[in-house]
C-alpha cells in the first residue's frame, strides 16, 4: 500500500502572490553582490527597493525571474520561494516568466503593431483563436489604463507612441499572460512628471489584482506607492518594513542618513 501511494502524482505546486527569500547570496566571478538577505513580500502589495546606484537592489530583484541566469560566471545561494515554488528548484523558467513579468528601465516595445505586441505573450503559449486574442488584447489595455486612447490605433506601431504610453503598454504586454507578480526596474526613470504620475497611479490600481515589486531611485515615489520598503547599500538589505515606518522612523542610522539626503 505504501509503495503504490509512492508512485501517486504529487499535486502540482502553485505560483502565488507573495515571495519569500531566506540567506541569499549572490556572486559575479568573485563579487560577492548580495549577501545574506532574507525577506517576506506580501501579496496584492507594492514593496520599493531604494538604495545608492550600484548597491545590489536591481540585481536582486532580477533574481526573482532568474534573469541573471543569463549573466556569466553568476552564482547564487539561498531558497527563493513564490508562493509554494523553489524557483531555483525544479522549476521551468519559460512557466515562472509567464508568473513573474518584468518592465525595464526604459520603454522596449517590440517593433510591430500595437496588437502584436500585447498579443505575443499569450502566442507563445499557445492561445492563437483570433476571438480569444481580442479580448485579453482590451482586458490587457484596459488594465493599463490605454484602452479608450488606443482602442483605434490597434493595428498602428507601437514605436509611434510616446515613451510614457510606451512603458504603460510595456505594461499590459506583461498584463496578457496574467502574471502574478510584476518586477519593475526603475519604469519612470525615462519619463515625464506627467507620464510618471500614470505609471504611479497604474501601480496603485494593479496591486489589486498583482503584486508588485518595484526599484526606484525616487524616494518619493517610494513614500507615494508603496507599501513595503527595503533599503540597500553594498548589497546588504540594510533595513525593510512598511513605508512610513522606513521614511518616518528608521531603525538603522544609514537608512536616516540616505533618506534624509547625508549620505555619504
Amino acid at each position: 500500500m505504501l509503495k503504490q501511494k509512492s508512485k501517486e502524482k504529487q499535486p502540482d505546486l502553485e505560483f502565488s502572490q507573495n515571495i519569500s527569500v531566506k540567506n541569499a547570496n549572490l556572486w559575479y566571478s568573485d563579487f560577492q553582490a548580495l549577501k545574506d538577505i532574507n525577506i517576506e513580500i506580501p501579496e496584492n502589495s507594492v514593496t520599493a527597493f531604494i538604495g545608492p546606484s550600484g548597491c545590489g537592489k536591481s540585481t536582486f530583484l532580477k533574481c526573482f525571474n532568474r534573469m541573471n541566469d543569463l549573466i556569466e560566471g553568476c552564482r547564487i545561494e539561498g531558497e527563493f520561494r513564490i508562493g509554494d515554488v523553489d524557483i531555483y528548484g525544479k522549476t521551468d523558467v519559460n512557466e515562472l516568466r509567464k508568473n513573474v513579468g518584468m518592465v525595464f528601465q526604459r520603454p522596449n516595445p517590440f517593433p510591430m503593431s500595437i496588437y502584436d505586441n500585447i498579443a505575443y505573450g499569450p502566442r507563445t503559449f499557445g492561445i492563437h483563436n483570433r476571438r480569444e486574442l481580442d479580448i485579453i488584447v482590451e482586458e490587457s489595455l484596459r488594465g493599463a489604463a490605454m484602452w479608450d486612447e488606443l482602442k483605434d490605433r490597434l493595428d498602428k506601431s507601437a514605436l509611434g507612441l510616446s515613451g510614457g504610453q510606451q512603458q504603460r503598454l510595456c505594461i499590459a504586454r506583461a498584463l496578457a499572460v496574467k502574471p502574478k507578480i510584476i518586477l519593475m526596474d526603475e519604469p519612470t526613470s525615462a519619463l515625464d512628471p506627467i507620464s510618471t504620475a500614470k505609471i504611479e497611479e497604474l501601480c496603485s490600481e494593479l496591486k489589486k489584482v498583482t503584486t508588485i515589486v518595484i526599484v526606484t531611485h525616487n524616494m518619493q515615489q517610494a513614500t507615494r506607492i508603496s507599501d513595503k520598503t527595503g533599503f540597500f547599500l553594498l548589497g546588504d538589505l540594510v533595513e525593510y518594513g512598511d513605508t512610513d515606518d522606513i521614511f518616518t522612523s528608521p531603525k538603522k542610522e544609514a537608512t536616516e542618513r540616505y533618506i534624509t539626503g547625508r549620505f555619504g
